[in-house]
């Protein structure tokens, strides 16, 4: 599970660069900007504000999700669909940033779709 929380090889990431901002797309539509993010090794995220799509809803994705960075477009493409998004266990950014037992809640619910 430890892989879903890392950016992979093909996602073309480099490290430090500030995903602040990029559009996010799902393997069947936008689903929203990058509001938050991590490079952090074994625990990588992006934090998505999903208006006005999901009005007020906010969604982690572990980098692992991440399929690819394109950073001359300031677009992150993801491995998961809208609904599997939309589905995910709810993010507050006030109780779930740290907290290590949502992370694996989380994993496990993504890793459950393959990566």
């Amino acid at each position: 599970m430890s892989d879903i929380w890392g950016y992979g090889p093909a996602s073309k990431y480099s490290s430090g660069t500030d995903l602040t901002g990029y559009k996010v797309e799902a393997t069947d539509g936008h689903v929203g900007k990058v509001d938050d993010a991590t490079d952090e090794v074994g625990s990588a995220f992006i934090v998505v504000n999903c208006k006005p799509w999901l009005i007020g809803k906010h969604v982690m994705l572990p980098a692992g999700t991440i399929t690819v960075v394109e950073t001359d477009q300031e677009t992150i493409h993801v491995n998961r669909t809208k609904d599997e998004i939309k589905n995910a266990p709810e993010y507050d950014p006030e109780l779930h940033r740290n907290d290590a037992k949502y992370r694996t809640t989380l994993g496990t619910y993504y890793g459950s779709h393959g990566r």
